[in-house]
């Protein structure tokens, strides 16, 4: 058995961990300095994923919190593949094939009943059996075993969508919504296509900042060349009703090709 540290971040570690069984995620849950919340993630990942996924997976308790195990996904996150359209001066048009892989994801996933609440370009992994979407510790829309659920409070601010915003500064909470995940994956488009989030706020503004700046500001133009950044300026519309569903996220893409 071979064990690597992947993420260590405040409030969990994630392994890469190889075992004549197989390959897995395993993921540690432990209180943060300022959340007691992720203690119970990875249980309440796990348990959503036993509801969408046919491998198995496995969780339990331990002393500071609770653990889990998962199918490894092999791949590269969606940040990564287009590091190579960053250019300052002469950026390139990513590929709408790995665009559309990565609604497709998420499309299945709202199919399926769940809004995933933390849309971001590291939780797409594109990699040589298709693109998967991971961490689902934050997801909403089926049921959930109350000892490990909690309140949603906004996930990574760079991919918020104003109404999730606004209600995490009105109410400390807000509700994952299906087109919530649709405005977080323009923002994912247009930060991994140029590398700049959405809206502008300084490195070492306060969460609340950076909220006040998702509800008051309007977001960055949109340089994406051709289809994909008209299709990223509809998804990014600050009326959640104007935004084209994940499955017609993928229509377009389908057609940009």
């Amino acid at each position: 058995m071979s064990t690597r540290l992947v993420v260590n971040r405040r409030g969990s570690t994630v392994w890469d961990v190889r075992t004549p069984d197989g390959r897995f995620a395993v993921k540690l849950g432990y209180p943060s300095q300022t959340h007691a919340w992720t203690a119970w993630a990875p249980a309440r990942e796990a348990t959503i994923l036993r509801q969408l996924i046919p491998e198995e997976v496995r969780f339990g308790e331990w002393a500071e919190g609770t653990w889990s195990a998962q199918p490894w996904r092999e791949g590269e996150s969606l940040h990564r593949v287009w590091e190579p359209h960053r250019h300052p001066k002469e950026p390139t048009a990513p590929d709408p094939e790995e665009a559309r892989s990565c609604a497709a994801a998420l499309a299945k996933l709202h199919e399926d009943g769940w809004a995933h609440g933390d849309v971001q370009p590291n939780h797409f992994v594109i990699g040589p059996t298709g693109t998967f979407l991971i961490d689902l510790a934050l997801a909403h829309g089926g049921e959930v075993p109350e000892d490990y659920d909690f309140r949603y409070r906004g996930c990574l601010v760079h991919y918020e969508a104003p109404e999730i915003s606004r209600s995490i500064l009105d109410s400390s909470t807000a509700t994952p919504t299906k087109e919530a995940d649709v405005y977080a994956l323009g923002a994912s488009f247009f930060l991994s296509a140029t590398g700049r989030r959405h809206v502008p706020f300084p490195d070492d503004a306060s969460r609340r900042d950076q909220r006040r700046a998702i509800v008051d500001k309007p977001h960055r133009p949109i340089t994406v060349p051709g289809a994909q950044g008209r299709l990223i300026e509809q998804m990014m519309s600050r009326d959640p009703a104007d935004r084209p569903s994940s499955a017609e996220v993928c229509q377009a893409l389908r057609a940009a090709r």
